[in-house]
């Protein structure tokens, strides 16, 4: 094999990608879709699954809600029903949370973002763990954000979540790895998307400025001074997934441009 062959995952992998009907999840899902993988993904909204669907005609799909253990169960069952086991994991699904001071944040807001954005990872895994044992070659996805290895003031819930799965994915690798299952967090800074808009926005009112001036805050802050592309993190997740990555565990790799504060 030579290195551009080592560049690119097999062909006929079997891939879940959760919340996969949009924004980062979606580029990820084309992405493999794109390698001839065959490919389920999740989302809480189904008339975006059904769009996407629309789009992409091989792919599977199923509504779930990642922090509801039951639907959580009913997924990977249609998981080894439609792909016939599983390889890859993508463990996308995340909110961005409540913007806010920690002491005007309520308490249904903080448990929601902990329950979807961390304790939605964790019940994914119990369940798609002992499938990928059986794979041989098994690759776990952690989709963190740059606020995992940087404090984010106001946005302390969402902030946590992510500063977990860093946690989740460096003791997971050590866990599977001897069972060839490696795992590895995706850190996504600023992604250009209706998320982030939404994110400056709420930013822009808690801090009393306008949108333009909080979204020149955001990219004075990056060193490439500019965002993100969904597809600059659905590359990355392609390279760990290949030969190329066979090495690669327990990471936790920034796409951001370098992030230096926020």
């Amino acid at each position: 094999m030579n290195m551009i062959e080592r560049l690119k995952p097999r062909p006929g992998l079997r891939v879940l990608v959760t919340a996969g009907a949009s924004g980062i999840g979606a580029a990820i899902a084309r992405a493999f879709l794109e390698t001839d993988a065959s490919v389920l993904i999740c989302d809480i909204d189904k008339d975006v699954l059904a769009d996407f669907a629309a789009q992409n005609s091989t792919v599977f799909t199923l509504p779930a809600d990642v922090s509801d253990e039951t639907q959580v169960d009913a997924l990977l069952e249609h998981a080894a029903a439609t792909l016939g086991g599983l390889d890859i994991l993508v463990n996308n699904a995340g909110i961005s949370g409540p913007t806010g001071p920690i002491d005007a944040l309520s308490i249904d807001e903080i448990r929601k973002t902990l329950d979807i954005d961390l304790m939605g990872q964790f019940l994914v895994l119990r369940r798609a763990v002992p499938m990928l044992r059986q794979s041989g070659d098994g690759a776990i996805i952690n989709i963190s954000s740059v606020a995992g290895r940087l404090g984010y003031a106001l946005r302390t819930p969402y902030s946590a979540a992510k500063w977990g799965i860093v946690g989740l994915t460096q003791s997971l690798a050590k866990e599977v790895g001897p069972d060839g299952i490696r795992v590895n967090a995706i850190l996504p800074g600023v992604v250009r998307g209706a998320r982030i808009e939404n994110v400056i926005r709420a930013r822009a009112e808690s801090l009393g400025i306008s949108y333009a001036e909080m979204e020149a805050q955001y990219l004075s802050l990056i060193s490439l001074r500019r965002m993100v592309e969904p597809e600059d993190v659905a590359g990355t997740a392609l390279f760990l997934c290949s030969p190329a990555g066979a090495n690669i565990s327990g990471q936790a790799i920034s796409v951001c441009g370098n992030v230096e504060t926020i």
